[in-house]
């Protein structure tokens, strides 16, 4: 559950189980062992868990059962008191739960194993397992030395740390081995990752020269740590994905000064705007909260006038969540939660029709999209570099491939647009990719 650092923390611990003899099931009935990757960010998060936990014990109640993660640490003996739970492992231990849970037997009371994190540079053994999957998850930096207003991060993941240039360099490679054309990599705040004078930067560059990679995708991240270097590096690395998912929150720059964000909301959007000159045709998302105290009405607006400001292919609407032992949990001036959905409801509205608005801006243009899982009666659905989702019929196999696609319009779709085309040319032909890197070089 969560966030996708959960996810590539989950593929670590698969590939370490199926190591030890085990397999995946889909069944309940038929597990021997259940581990729930918990997350602990909001109150639903944790309420979610414990939801999840519940009916995982009532559907097969002599299966081991072992809650990890962010949850685990904050909250073990609120977990350890659910009957039926056997194992509450916090963050600095979770990866290890293969060599923790000798067999998947039930004990008489949960064994609660959270330890504090540890500072300083790590690695981590083996590389994800991602079935079927042309994308993979890559695991940089961990922890956050920020403690933003409303976030328990820092407590459940520790402080701020990376990991070793070179042994992400050997996870990238095992992942390019096993057929992954893409990387995202991901932390919990990724744009301070540091190995000595080594940046996010000169990670990006190592990355692209690994054979088999073509695509490097960089999950959400900080405004206040892109590095000019990083975004020449998106001008002109043809392997790395235009593409900018940078957290906006608030609009409000008194709101942002509640929530202890680094920025104010001209900054923020001085720098999108500066990302949009230096690297053409990029794409934009951004996460936005809803109804943190003291939000007011005036306040909510001016959300809604950034959002419409900018071209966003993707933005993520939260609704506030007070979490205990955060600073926002004892603010004063809550927002009613009738006024917090009423918000939500309408910068979802918001969100989709600047995402209608910018696909329908791709009509007449061509792309390269890697495509994604098995074709279903000819329909193959991918992502651009620009995180353009789209939809061609062929009657070839495009599963992991890249191609170029002629775009022609753009439809709704069960979870919010699409855009639609043809396949106008295999990928192979670097010659206008070139071009492209060619005339952005002089913004570097």
């Amino acid at each position: 559950m969560g966030c996708r650092l959960n996810q590539a923390e989950t593929a670590i611990l698969r590939s370490r189980f199926e190591a030890k003899g085990y397999a995946v099931t889909s069944d309940p009935l038929a597990a021997d062992l259940f581990v729930l990757h918990t997350c602990t960010l909001t109150t639903h998060a944790t309420a979610r868990c414990r939801r999840r936990l519940r009916w995982l014990i009532k559907r097969n109640p002599d299966a081991c059962v072992a809650a990890i993660g962010c949850y685990a640490q904050t909250d073990a003996e609120e977990i350890a008191r659910i009957r039926g739970v056997d194992f509450v492992v916090g963050t600095a231990d979770k990866l290890r739960l293969a060599e923790i849970i000798p067999a998947p037997v039930k004990l008489p009371e949960a064994a609660v194993i959270n330890h504090a994190a540890t500072r300083g540079a790590f690695a981590i053994e083996g590389a994800g397992r991602y079935p079927l999957r042309t994308r993979a998850n890559i695991k940089v930096q961990e922890g956050c030395d920020f403690v933003c207003a409303f976030c328990i991060i820092p407590r459940s993941r520790g402080r701020a740390r990376s990991r070793d240039f070179h042994d992400v360099l050997r996870e990238a490679r095992q992942l390019a081995a096993a057929g992954h054309r893409e990387v995202v990599i991901t932390g919990v705040n990724v744009g301070t990752y540091r190995d000595g004078a080594r940046s996010l930067a000169d990670l990006v560059k190592a990355l692209a020269d690994i054979d088999g990679l073509d695509r490097i995708r960089i999950s959400s991240i900080e405004p206040t740590t892109v590095e000019d270097a990083l975004l020449a590096e998106m001008a002109c690395n043809r392997k790395l994905c235009r593409y900018l998912h940078v957290p906006l929150q608030s609009g409000d720059d008194e709101i942002l000064a509640r929530m202890r964000r680094r920025y104010d909301a001209g900054s923020w959007r001085a720098f999108m705007e500066e990302a949009l000159a230096r690297v053409p045709g990029i794409g934009l998302g951004t996460d936005v909260m809803v109804g943190f105290p003291g939000e007011s009405e005036a306040a909510f607006e001016r959300s809604c006038e950034m959002i419409h400001a900018l071209p966003f292919v993707n933005v993520h609407v939260f609704s506030f969540s007070a979490r205990p032992r955060t600073s926002a949990f004892v603010m004063e001036d809550p927002v009613a939660p009738a006024g917090i959905r009423r918000r939500s409801e309408r910068l979802h509205r918001l969100a989709l029709a600047r995402k209608h608005d910018v696909y329908a801006s791709q009509a007449g243009r061509e792309m390269d999209v890697l495509f994604e899982g098995r074709s279903r009666n000819g329909v193959h659905t991918g992502f651009s570099d620009t995180y353009i989702r789209v939809r061609v019929e062929s009657p070839d196999d495009l599963s992991n491939r890249i191609a170029r696609v002629a775009v022609r319009g753009v439809e709704r779709s069960h979870d919010g647009v699409i855009a639609t085309g043809e396949v106008a040319l295999e990928h192979g032909r670097q010659q206008d990719r070139e071009e492209r890197a060619a005339a952005r070089r002089p913004h570097q």
